[in-house]
């Protein structure tokens, strides 16, 4: 099939082929998944994507909001007024950055802390389904590959 001079079939293949894109794509359905068994637990809709994308990026002794913009490639509106909705559910705190009056700092409360500590119960359990699925080596031997990758891509 061809649209206007591209063949998608093609081009899907090459999206099969292409590692990052399997990787977006996993993270994505992982992080549907996990959000879907909170929000089911919780009773109500309690997260959404747009924090998620954050959590990863927050530094528990805190991390300041240019620099959380910068990490997820947003500007530092956007980044406050999803700071804000998680301050408002007791997520995270604005605090003074101690190395510049002026700065503030984004870090998890206690609340929010046990709430990444249930987040990563979730995620456990979507790894163990995911193990039955495809195997221990397989998901052992996935682990260690991308922990490879963070190193390389941190380095």
């Amino acid at each position: 099939m061809a649209t206007r001079g591209v063949d998608l079939a093609k081009l899907e293949k090459k999206k099969r082929a292409s590692v990052g894109q399997l990787l977006f794509k996993c993270a994505r359905l992982l992080n549907e998944q996990a959000m879907a068994r909170v929000n089911r637990e919780a009773g109500e809709p309690v997260i959404r994507a747009s924090h998620t994308q954050l959590f990863p990026h927050i530094d528990f002794r805190g991390v300041r909001l240019s620099e959380l913009a910068r990490r997820i490639g947003v500007t530092k509106q956007a980044v406050g007024q999803l700071v804000a909705e998680l301050a408002d559910m007791g997520v995270v705190e604005l605090c003074a950055d101690p190395s510049d009056g002026r700065a503030k700092l984004v870090r998890f409360t206690p609340k929010g802390a046990r709430a990444i500590e249930h987040g990563l119960g979730v995620l456990s359990e979507l790894e163990q389904d995911l193990e039955r699925k495809i195997g221990r080596r397989q998901m052992r031997a996935l682990h260690r590959a991308l922990l490879a990758a963070e190193a390389a891509l941190e380095s």
